[in-house]
């Protein structure tokens, strides 16, 4: 570990003593999102690697200075504390079996009334899972026969914040698709919002997905996705919201009842080697149907208010995001980047 690391670690928490240090380690976060606001559940995600050759020993949580609250063996760490409602930084720290020690630090927002209104940077949250489907009826598959996927996260350059996430597509196709999914509040949550009483979910009627993303090949994309999902009393509301590219750069909506692509006519041209800024506003009606709102692309924003019923979903419960990658004619491989993906809520 560096003499500057040590200083820094020194001066944060001054009840961590190290009296050696012959290797360095490092702690990358993955849950919770830096500055997002959570639930009083808290997933706290991280793992740890290190120069030290007999590897990394054991990681623990300090929601605050002087509070240890978890230690866990191992170079990974995937636990849920219960945290009163206010502002935290909280730390991680990862300590080796040759006495070194690092950590990281991640700064939340706790709600334990589930009033918080958005999770920001979740191209950085863990929860992301990934699948494929394939015509003629699109059913998930992981491995897939003609598809294949990989995401990376913490990537410096593309990058607006420093910390954008790459998503990569390839196979043998056509027409083969990827689906990257992270569930936010109930069952399955990153973000510590398991809501086992089920009273936030049904409650929630206004979303907004924000998001960054770059392509340098963005003409092999048939078509990008862009979802919100809400589930709960056996209703599915999925918001699908697709920019055709190869597809024919236009925007269509999901129809939940026909289970079809539906052309807004609105035109989708986003930038090749640049960032693009998305931003879509959906609601649920007081009489539970699906509102597409608005399309906004690069600060031009397009009204839509356009309105369809839910479709079923008998046994879902929660409120999650996709975003998809849909492969072209000869299923050709790209890659995108997604930076400051900010779902909002309320």
């Amino acid at each position: 570990m560096s003499k500057y690391l040590l200083v820094f670690l020194c001066f944060s928490f001054a009840f961590i003593q190290f009296l050696s240090v012959p290797a360095f380690a490092t702690v990358y976060i993955s849950s919770p999102a830096n500055n997002g606001t959570v639930g009083g559940s808290v997933n706290f995600a991280a793992k740890a690697s290190t120069s030290c050759s007999k590897g990394i020993a054991s990681m623990g949580i300090y929601p605050a200075p002087y509070q240890l609250a978890f230690v866990g063996s191992g170079s990974s760490l995937n636990h849920t504390l219960s945290l009163s409602t206010g502002k935290y930084n909280a730390v991680i720290v990862a300590w080796d079996n040759c006495g070194g020690a690092s950590s990281a630090s991640v700064a939340i927002t706790v709600s334990t009334s589930g009033g918080g209104k958005s999770f920001t940077n979740l191209q950085r949250s863990g929860g992301w899972k990934g699948y494929g489907q394939g015509p003629p009826n699109y059913v998930d598959c992981s491995p897939c026969s003609k598809v294949s996927w990989s995401m990376a996260q913490g990537v410096k350059s593309p990058s607006i914040s420093g910390d954008s996430s790459q998503y990569n597509i390839w196979g043998s196709g056509p027409y083969w698709d990827v689906l990257f999914n992270n569930h936010l509040i109930g069952d399955g949550s990153s973000q510590g919002m398991l809501d086992s009483n089920h009273t936030i979910v049904p409650n929630l009627h206004n979303f907004t997905y924000d998001v960054y993303f770059f392509g340098n090949n963005l003409g092999a994309s048939q078509a990008l996705e862009f979802d919100v999902n809400q589930f709960f009393s056996g209703m599915g509301f999925i918001w699908g919201t697709e920019c055709k590219i190869a597809g024919g750069h236009v925007w269509d909506v999901w129809d939940n009842i026909g289970q079809r692509w539906v052309s807004t006519g609105i035109p989708c041209n986003p930038n090749n080697n640049a960032w693009n800024h998305l931003t879509l506003k959906v609601q649920r009606t007081s009489g539970n149907k699906l509102l597409y709102q608005s399309i906004t692309l690069n600060g031009v924003t397009h009204n839509l208010n356009w309105t369809y019923s839910p479709g079923s979903a008998p046994g879902w419960y929660g409120i999650t995001v996709n975003y998809q990658m849909d492969g072209n004619g000869v299923q050709a491989p790209y890659s995108i980047y997604l930076d400051e993906l900010t779902f909002s809520y309320q």
